[in-house]
């Protein structure tokens, strides 16, 4: 099953800057489709592939981080050629 999930990453703290970098760094090191928003990240894949890849990225995020959340927001389709038509 395909899904599309976007998720932004908020450290809590003022810098903020370099932990959201090697977030996405780390992402763009993947197979997977990638969007890159201002305010998010998009990626799309095989859930059952998808899945254990973004718990390893994320692990290593909170592992190397003092405080910080993630939104993630999971749509059970691929939706990476989704186009507004208003």
């Amino acid at each position: 099953m395909n899904v599309s999930i976007e998720l932004t990453l908020t450290p809590l703290k003022n810098a903020y800057k370099n932990e959201i970098k090697d977030f996405i760094i780390e992402l763009r090191k993947s197979d997977f489709k990638l969007i890159e928003t201002p305010l998010s990240t998009q990626i799309y894949g095989d859930f059952d592939m998808l899945m254990p890849f973004l718990n390893s990225v994320i692990k290593k995020h909170f592992m190397d981080s003092s405080a910080s959340m993630i939104h993630m927001k999971i749509v059970n389709s691929d939706r990476q050629d989704y186009v507004a038509d208003f």
